[in-house]
């Protein structure tokens, strides 16, 4: 993750998937946010490690000073794991990148910003409450909502579903782009990553 192509904004330092952890979680759509991270995190030979005095798993990205997290807290107090990181390493909220789930955008399509409203994500809520700030870069993935879905029961039990047969291999494919967005974030800056990913992918035109 070379910085010196990126341009005056702010250094991204920590980039936070959010999730739930424990093994009925995993591979979940409203853990897309982890996988982002766990498969940036190998393709780059960093290895997360536990740290309980964060509440996180942690891993440094080798040859570089960008940490990859994953808050052990539950998705709903996201921020105390953030918060604790951010005051440790004496960064400001524009230090840091959100990776996490969107029900309103299409699986396969991502949304970077600056900052914005929670969007009634609850991960997301608690970083805002713990960083006393809504400016916060981050990254939406798209999970896709169902159609005609709205009532809450029946949003809950899609997020905490898993993706079906039929979406994996579109599944994958936003993973690798969603990777080579936080690269572009992380290296060139969070503007230019915006230019370069928030129009649909090729595929998808």
């Amino acid at each position: 993750m070379d910085e010196s192509t990126r341009s005056t904004e702010e250094v991204i330092k920590l980039v936070v998937g959010l999730g739930n952890p424990g093994r009925q979680y995993a591979e979940t759509r409203h853990n897309v946010g982890f996988m982002v991270i766990d498969r940036l995190a190998q393709s780059r030979g960093a290895e997360f490690k536990p740290e309980s005095r964060w509440k996180s798993e942690v891993a440094k990205v080798p040859g570089s000073d960008v940490w990859l997290v994953k808050p052990l807290t539950f998705m709903n107090l996201s921020g105390e794991a953030i918060g604790a990181l951010m005051r440790f390493r004496k960064l400001s909220a524009a230090n840091v990148f959100l990776v996490y789930d969107d029900l309103d955008l299409p699986l396969g399509r991502l949304r970077i910003r600056q900052k914005g409203s929670a969007g009634g994500h609850n991960g997301v809520k608690s970083a805002i409450q713990h960083l006393r700030t809504d400016a916060i870069p981050r990254m939406k993935v798209g999970i896709s909502r169902k159609q005609h879905e709205r009532e809450r029961q029946t949003v809950v039990g899609h997020v905490l579903g898993k993706f079906s047969p039929d979406e994996r291999s579109e599944l994958e494919l936003s993973l690798e782009r969603a990777i080579d967005a936080v690269l572009c974030a992380c290296e060139s800056g969070v503007s230019e990553a915006m230019n370069t990913f928030n129009a649909p992918p090729k595929s998808a035109s």
